[in-house]
Protein backbone atom coordinates (compact mmCIF):
# COMPACT_ATOMS: atom_id res chain seq x y z
CA UNK A 1 0.00 0.00 0.00
CA UNK A 2 1.32 3.81 -0.53
CA UNK A 3 2.04 5.79 2.08
CA UNK A 4 2.66 9.36 2.85
CA UNK A 5 6.64 10.65 2.18
CA UNK A 6 7.19 14.10 3.04
CA UNK A 7 9.96 14.66 1.27
CA UNK A 8 8.80 13.48 -2.16
CA UNK A 9 5.79 15.95 -1.97
CA UNK A 10 8.56 18.93 -0.77
CA UNK A 11 10.33 17.48 -3.62
CA UNK A 12 7.49 17.87 -6.80
CA UNK A 13 5.98 20.93 -4.96
CA UNK A 14 10.04 22.58 -5.73
CA UNK A 15 9.92 21.17 -9.00
CA UNK A 16 6.71 22.90 -9.88
CA UNK A 17 7.51 26.25 -8.71
CA UNK A 18 10.91 25.79 -10.97
CA UNK A 19 8.98 24.87 -13.93
CA UNK A 20 6.50 28.36 -13.29
CA UNK A 21 9.23 30.33 -13.09
CA UNK A 22 10.87 28.76 -16.62
CA UNK A 23 7.21 29.30 -18.17
CA UNK A 24 7.67 32.61 -17.20
CA UNK A 25 10.95 33.35 -18.61
CA UNK A 26 9.90 31.38 -21.96
CA UNK A 27 6.68 33.18 -22.70
CA UNK A 28 6.57 36.96 -20.66
CA UNK A 29 8.19 37.87 -24.34
CA UNK A 30 6.82 35.35 -26.97
CA UNK A 31 3.67 33.47 -26.60
CA UNK A 32 3.40 30.12 -26.38
CA UNK A 33 2.48 29.16 -30.20
CA UNK A 34 -1.42 28.03 -30.16
CA UNK A 35 -4.85 29.68 -31.11
CA UNK A 36 -4.70 33.71 -31.91
CA UNK A 37 -0.75 33.14 -31.69
CA UNK A 38 -0.22 30.71 -34.12
CA UNK A 39 -1.02 31.95 -37.19
CA UNK A 40 2.38 32.65 -39.76
CA UNK A 41 4.43 30.85 -37.00
CA UNK A 42 3.10 26.94 -37.22
CA UNK A 43 2.80 24.87 -39.80
CA UNK A 44 -0.99 23.36 -40.56
CA UNK A 45 0.75 19.68 -39.59
CA UNK A 46 0.92 17.63 -36.57
CA UNK A 47 -2.62 19.29 -34.78
CA UNK A 48 -5.68 17.53 -33.43
CA UNK A 49 -9.18 19.01 -33.50
CA UNK A 50 -9.53 21.52 -29.98
CA UNK A 51 -12.30 19.18 -29.09
CA UNK A 52 -10.50 16.37 -28.67
CA UNK A 53 -6.84 17.99 -28.20
CA UNK A 54 -8.18 19.41 -24.85
CA UNK A 55 -10.27 16.08 -23.85
CA UNK A 56 -7.01 14.28 -23.63
CA UNK A 57 -4.79 16.86 -22.30
CA UNK A 58 -7.21 17.64 -19.44
CA UNK A 59 -8.18 14.05 -18.40
CA UNK A 60 -4.99 12.87 -16.67
CA UNK A 61 -5.94 15.44 -13.64
CA UNK A 62 -8.63 13.61 -13.48
CA UNK A 63 -7.93 9.93 -13.66
CA UNK A 64 -4.81 10.30 -12.07
CA UNK A 65 -6.81 11.62 -8.52
CA UNK A 66 -9.37 8.86 -9.13
CA UNK A 67 -7.10 6.34 -9.25
CA UNK A 68 -5.41 7.08 -6.30
CA UNK A 69 -8.29 7.34 -3.83
CA UNK A 70 -9.43 4.01 -5.28
CA UNK A 71 -5.77 2.01 -4.63
CA UNK A 72 -5.91 3.62 -1.31
CA UNK A 73 -6.93 0.89 1.49
CA UNK A 74 -8.95 1.34 3.60
CA UNK A 75 -10.59 4.03 1.08
CA UNK A 76 -9.84 7.83 2.96
CA UNK A 77 -13.36 9.41 3.66
CA UNK A 78 -12.47 11.77 6.66
CA UNK A 79 -11.84 14.24 7.70
CA UNK A 80 -14.93 15.81 5.58
CA UNK A 81 -12.61 18.73 4.80
CA UNK A 82 -10.36 16.91 3.19
CA UNK A 83 -12.67 15.01 1.52
CA UNK A 84 -13.94 18.51 -0.08
CA UNK A 85 -10.87 19.62 -1.03
CA UNK A 86 -10.35 16.86 -3.42
CA UNK A 87 -13.59 16.82 -4.31
CA UNK A 88 -13.15 20.72 -5.40
CA UNK A 89 -9.90 19.95 -7.60
CA UNK A 90 -11.86 16.55 -9.48
CA UNK A 91 -14.40 18.79 -9.96
CA UNK A 92 -12.56 21.41 -12.07
CA UNK A 93 -11.30 18.77 -14.38
CA UNK A 94 -14.24 16.84 -14.64
CA UNK A 95 -15.74 20.28 -16.40
CA UNK A 96 -12.54 20.59 -17.98
CA UNK A 97 -12.54 17.26 -19.50
CA UNK A 98 -16.10 16.13 -20.07
CA UNK A 99 -17.82 19.33 -20.72
CA UNK A 100 -15.97 21.72 -21.71
CA UNK A 101 -13.96 20.11 -24.70
CA UNK A 102 -17.50 19.25 -26.44
CA UNK A 103 -18.70 23.16 -26.50
CA UNK A 104 -14.80 24.84 -27.38
CA UNK A 105 -14.49 26.53 -31.01
CA UNK A 106 -10.60 26.72 -31.18
CA UNK A 107 -8.46 26.08 -33.72
CA UNK A 108 -6.66 22.92 -34.32
CA UNK A 109 -4.44 22.27 -31.50
CA UNK A 110 -0.50 21.31 -31.73
CA UNK A 111 0.30 17.83 -30.89
CA UNK A 112 3.82 18.86 -29.25
CA UNK A 113 1.72 21.01 -26.87
CA UNK A 114 -0.81 18.22 -26.13
CA UNK A 115 1.88 16.27 -25.22
CA UNK A 116 3.26 18.69 -22.79
CA UNK A 117 0.12 19.21 -21.19
CA UNK A 118 -0.90 16.00 -20.53
CA UNK A 119 2.81 15.41 -19.06
CA UNK A 120 1.97 18.35 -17.14
CA UNK A 121 -1.82 17.08 -16.11
CA UNK A 122 0.12 13.51 -14.93
CA UNK A 123 2.21 15.56 -12.66
CA UNK A 124 0.22 17.98 -11.02
CA UNK A 125 -2.59 15.76 -10.94
CA UNK A 126 -0.28 12.97 -9.03
CA UNK A 127 1.30 15.73 -6.79
CA UNK A 128 -2.47 17.39 -5.38
CA UNK A 129 -3.99 13.83 -5.22
CA UNK A 130 -0.85 12.01 -3.79
CA UNK A 131 -0.73 14.90 -1.46
CA UNK A 132 -4.78 15.16 -0.38
CA UNK A 133 -4.96 11.52 -0.49
CA UNK A 134 -2.20 10.31 1.34
CA UNK A 135 -0.52 13.15 3.25
CA UNK A 136 -2.98 15.95 4.57
CA UNK A 137 -4.33 15.99 7.61
CA UNK A 138 -6.81 18.78 8.77
CA UNK A 139 -8.67 18.92 12.02
CA UNK A 140 -12.42 17.61 12.07
CA UNK A 141 -13.64 21.06 12.30
CA UNK A 142 -11.25 22.53 9.11
CA UNK A 143 -14.74 23.31 7.25
CA UNK A 144 -15.38 26.37 9.87
CA UNK A 145 -11.68 27.44 9.63
CA UNK A 146 -11.45 30.62 7.87
CA UNK A 147 -8.82 29.68 5.53
CA UNK A 148 -10.81 26.83 4.31
CA UNK A 149 -14.35 29.07 4.00
CA UNK A 150 -12.25 31.90 2.00
CA UNK A 151 -10.70 29.57 -0.04
CA UNK A 152 -13.61 27.75 -0.93
CA UNK A 153 -15.76 30.87 -1.92
CA UNK A 154 -12.23 32.31 -3.93
CA UNK A 155 -12.30 29.34 -5.57
CA UNK A 156 -16.31 29.16 -6.46
CA UNK A 157 -16.10 32.88 -7.88
CA UNK A 158 -13.13 31.86 -9.52
CA UNK A 159 -14.82 29.10 -11.36
CA UNK A 160 -17.22 30.76 -11.92
CA UNK A 161 -15.65 33.90 -13.59
CA UNK A 162 -13.93 31.38 -15.40
CA UNK A 163 -16.99 29.25 -16.96
CA UNK A 164 -18.84 32.23 -18.05
CA UNK A 165 -16.01 33.60 -19.37
CA UNK A 166 -15.74 30.74 -21.63
CA UNK A 167 -19.84 30.82 -22.62
CA UNK A 168 -18.55 34.70 -23.47
CA UNK A 169 -16.14 33.24 -25.74
CA UNK A 170 -17.78 30.57 -27.24
CA UNK A 171 -20.42 33.04 -28.46
CA UNK A 172 -18.80 35.20 -30.01
CA UNK A 173 -18.12 32.60 -33.41
CA UNK A 174 -20.95 31.07 -35.18
CA UNK A 175 -20.52 27.23 -36.00
CA UNK A 176 -17.14 26.42 -37.94
CA UNK A 177 -15.74 30.24 -37.94
CA UNK A 178 -12.47 30.37 -36.91
CA UNK A 179 -11.97 34.69 -36.70
CA UNK A 180 -11.39 36.29 -33.59
CA UNK A 181 -13.48 39.04 -32.26
CA UNK A 182 -13.40 41.55 -29.36
CA UNK A 183 -14.56 39.69 -26.20
CA UNK A 184 -17.77 41.43 -24.81
CA UNK A 185 -19.88 41.32 -21.34
CA UNK A 186 -18.70 40.21 -18.36
CA UNK A 187 -15.41 40.57 -16.81
CA UNK A 188 -14.35 41.95 -20.07
CA UNK A 189 -15.77 44.84 -19.59
CA UNK A 190 -12.16 45.10 -17.75
CA UNK A 191 -10.20 42.81 -18.71
CA UNK A 192 -8.79 40.71 -22.06
CA UNK A 193 -8.47 37.95 -19.90
CA UNK A 194 -11.08 37.49 -18.04
CA UNK A 195 -11.49 33.44 -18.42
CA UNK A 196 -7.75 33.54 -17.11
CA UNK A 197 -8.40 35.91 -14.14
CA UNK A 198 -11.08 33.36 -12.80
CA UNK A 199 -8.79 30.38 -13.17
CA UNK A 200 -6.26 32.09 -11.35
CA UNK A 201 -8.21 33.03 -8.38
CA UNK A 202 -9.83 30.01 -8.85
CA UNK A 203 -6.57 27.90 -7.94
CA UNK A 204 -5.52 30.41 -5.60
CA UNK A 205 -8.30 29.92 -3.58
CA UNK A 206 -7.74 26.50 -3.51
CA UNK A 207 -4.53 26.88 -2.09
CA UNK A 208 -5.65 28.88 0.46
CA UNK A 209 -8.78 26.06 1.47
CA UNK A 210 -6.07 23.20 1.12
CA UNK A 211 -3.17 25.71 2.96
CA UNK A 212 -0.86 23.04 1.21
CA UNK A 213 2.67 23.61 -0.67
CA UNK A 214 1.35 21.74 -3.52
CA UNK A 215 -1.48 23.76 -4.03
CA UNK A 216 0.33 26.95 -4.08
CA UNK A 217 3.11 25.70 -6.03
CA UNK A 218 0.23 25.27 -8.42
CA UNK A 219 -1.60 28.13 -8.54
CA UNK A 220 2.10 30.11 -8.94
CA UNK A 221 2.15 27.89 -12.02
CA UNK A 222 -1.01 29.26 -13.40
CA UNK A 223 -0.62 32.47 -12.59
CA UNK A 224 3.26 32.39 -14.23
CA UNK A 225 1.69 30.29 -16.98
CA UNK A 226 -1.99 31.92 -18.13
CA UNK A 227 -1.23 35.52 -16.75
CA UNK A 228 2.14 36.08 -19.41
CA UNK A 229 -0.92 34.57 -22.03
CA UNK A 230 -3.42 37.46 -21.27
CA UNK A 231 -1.12 40.02 -21.72
CA UNK A 232 -0.31 38.63 -25.10
CA UNK A 233 -3.67 38.53 -25.84
CA UNK A 234 -4.51 42.14 -24.85
CA UNK A 235 -1.54 43.33 -27.28
CA UNK A 236 -3.47 41.21 -29.74
CA UNK A 237 -6.57 42.63 -29.48
CA UNK A 238 -4.96 46.32 -29.60
CA UNK A 239 -3.04 46.12 -32.28
CA UNK A 240 -5.60 43.93 -34.28
CA UNK A 241 -8.55 45.96 -33.69
CA UNK A 242 -8.26 49.97 -34.07
CA UNK A 243 -12.06 50.04 -31.54
CA UNK A 244 -10.58 48.09 -29.33
CA UNK A 245 -11.74 49.60 -25.48
CA UNK A 246 -8.32 51.49 -24.26
CA UNK A 247 -9.67 51.31 -20.83
CA UNK A 248 -9.17 47.78 -20.57
CA UNK A 249 -6.75 46.20 -18.57
CA UNK A 250 -4.42 42.92 -19.94
CA UNK A 251 -5.13 40.61 -16.40
CA UNK A 252 -6.52 42.45 -13.04
CA UNK A 253 -9.06 44.82 -13.04
CA UNK A 254 -7.71 48.38 -12.73
CA UNK A 255 -4.42 47.51 -12.27
CA UNK A 256 -2.50 45.59 -15.10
Amino acid sequence: SMQCFPGLVLALSSLLGALALLQLSLYLRVPSRYGKHEERLCRPRGRLPARCAWFLQELPSFLVPALLLALRSPPRLEPLGCRLLCCLFCWHYFYRTFIYPFFTRGRPFPLQLLFFGMLFCIYNGFLQGYYLIYCAEYPNDWCSDIRFTSGLLLFLLGMGINIHSDLLLRQLRKPGEVTYKIPQGGLFTYVSGANYFGEIVEWFGFAIATWSLPAFAFAFFTLCCIGPRAYHHHRYYLKTFTDYPKSRKALIPFVF
